[in-house]
Parts: C-alpha cells; sequence; structure tokens
C-alpha cells in the first residue's frame, strides 16, 4: 500500500484525500490553508509544514493545485518538493497545466531520479467526491502500475496516452470538447427558452436522442434551476482554455470555436460571473439575447 504526499486541498483534493483515506491509504497532506489542512487531519490524514516535508519519505507526492506556476513553486527551492524526496519517489502532478510546463518538470524530477507523472483529471468535484476520476496520463506505464492503488481509490479510469505532456495536452483536448458542449447546451436552451419551450422539458426530449452526453446530463439541470454553484468553477475553466490557445499558437494549430468560447468566458469575468460554475456560460447568451433560461416546473 503506498504512502502518499498530497499537496492540494480545494474543491477537488479534500475529496480526493478522503477517498485515500477510505482505502486506507496513509495520507500526508499540505496547502497553504490552515482549515484544509485541519478539515482533513480530522478525517486521518497527517499534516505536514512545507512541501519538503510533505514529500519525505513517501512512495507517491501529488500536486493538486491551479496552475503550472503554482506546481513549479511547490518544487522547487529549498522548502520545495525536490528538496525533500529520495531517489524513485513518484511525483504525480494533476493539476491542469501545459504540455510544455510538463515535460519541464519532468526533467527537474528527473534530476532527482524521480519518476513524474502528469496526470489531470477528468469529473469535476462530483467525480473527486464520488471516486470516478478519469486520469489522463503521460508518464510510463510500469510507473503507473506501481501506484494504481492511489488512482483505484480516487478514480475509475486510468489511462496512459504517452510520455510526458501527453496527459496534459489530453486534458486540454477534454476541456475544448466539454466547454463548448456547455456553450452549444446554452444557445440551445437560449433558443427554447426565447421560443416559449420549458427549457426542462426540451432538456428531457433530446437527451434520449444523439444529443444525449454526460455535459447535458450535468449542466443542463443546473442552468434551467439557476443553480451556479461551482463544481468546476469559470475561473478554472478559463485558465485550461488559455492554456488551450496558447498550446495551440505555439503549434501553429486555427481553433476558431475555442477562441470564441475564451471572449465569452472572459465576457463573463468583466461582468463578475468568473467564480460561478462553467454551466454559467449560459448566462453570456441571456445577456444577449434578453432572456433567462428557467423552468416552470418545481
Amino acid at each position: 500500500m503506498s504512502k502518499v504526499g498530497f499537496i492540494g486541498l480545494g474543491i477537488m483534493g479534500k475529496p480526493m484525500v478522503r477517498n485515500l483515506l477510505k482505502a486506507g491509504i496513509d495520507v500526508t497532506v499540505y496547502d497553504i490553508n490552515p482549515a484544509a489542512v485541519e478539515e482533513m487531519t480530522k478525517a486521518g490524514a497527517k499534516s505536514a509544514a512545507t512541501p519538503k516535508d510533505t514529500a519525505k519519505g513517501q512512495d507517491v507526492v501529488i500536486t493538486m493545485v491551479p496552475n503550472g506556476k503554482i506546481v513549479e513553486s511547490l518544487l522547487t527551492g529549498d522548502n520545495g518538493i525536490l528538496a525533500g524526496v529520495e531517489a524513485g519517489t513518484i511525483i504525480a502532478d494533476m493539476s491542469s497545466v501545459t504540455p510544455t510546463q510538463s515535460k519541464h518538470f519532468a526533467e527537474l524530477a528527473k534530476e532527482k531520479n524521480c519518476p513524474f507523472l502528469d496526470s489531470p483529471v477528468s469529473g469535476g468535484e462530483p467525480g473527486a467526491i464520488n471516486a470516478t476520476l478519469a486520469f489522463m496520463i503521460g508518464g510510463d506505464e510500469a510507473v503507473v502500475e506501481k501506484m494504481r492503488d492511489v488512482f483505484d481509490a480516487m478514480g475509475k479510469s486510468v489511462t496512459v496516452i504517452g510520455p510526458n505532456g501527453s496527459g496534459s495536452v489530453t486534458k486540454l483536448a477534454n476541456q475544448i470538447m466539454v466547454n463548448l458542449n456547455i456553450a452549444a447546451v446554452s444557445e440551445a436552451l437560449v433558443l427554447a427558452q426565447k421560443a416559449g419551450a420549458d427549457p426542462k422539458k426540451v432538456f428531457e426530449a433530446v437527451r434520449g436522442g444523439l444529443a444525449a452526453s454526460q455535459v447535458l446530463d450535468d449542466k443542463a439541470p443546473k442552468m434551467f434551476n439557476r443553480d451556479f454553484k461551482p463544481g468546476g468553477t469559470l475561473a478554472i475553466n478559463l485558465k485550461d482554455i488559455t492554456n488551450v490557445m496558447d498550446t495551440a499558437k505555439a503549434l501553429d494549430v486555427p481553433l476558431v470555436m475555442t477562441s470564441i468560447l475564451q471572449q465569452i468566458m472572459l465576457s463573463l469575468k468583466a461582468s463578475g460571473h468568473i467564480m460561478d460554475d462553467h454551466s454559467g456560460i449560459v448566462q453570456f447568451y441571456e445577456q444577449i439575447a434578453g432572456v433567462e433560461v428557467k423552468t416552470k416546473e418545481a
């Protein structure tokens, strides 16, 4: 059974740690938020004062933080992860970062003779809570197998895509599909509402056909019930879509719809909706159409 150091106790990190503990895995946690650390220690985790201390004596160190800049700050420096790890410790970054950043982190880990996995997740807060996350992994399959118990405690799908950077680019592809799907659902329900149809009834009618998707099932009810409490914030998804566009620019790949989506998200940021769930994309379309998507049913 692996010993795990876990850094990053936000919306995703806390339930992920809870599931590791439920599986009987020894977990040491670190976060800049003392309240989050205290919550996890009450749940059975150990705590550490620094990333360096979190990494000492572990089989696996997991980072689950908002962006690549934070990952690098956690890895490096006198109190960083790489100052505390022993050779052979697996470092798994489950944050959403760019492929270039993941390759850089892998090189830093290699200097300490530590295998590195870029292992972003899909499934949002519900997936983290229910241990149904999907892991998209860049790295060595043999390394993944060494920490299989860790992955199995937190998710239901573990796919090794290829070498370092592959997991991160897969996450970016995932975010294109998810967020453009949300935008499509938004457009459709705004049209339906404007035409006088109850959006809940429209949702119920189409979900059994080709329009069916997990995004439709999860996000349409949030729209017509006016529930924008975040499972995945627009802020995090804007960060991911910005990473998508930066990566696409570096590769000379035109992404027409995703570039428009980025502008929609920036508009929602300007109008004060950036901490809403990404189902809140519907609010952009509502603003320009002069209508509110809302069911008449209780």
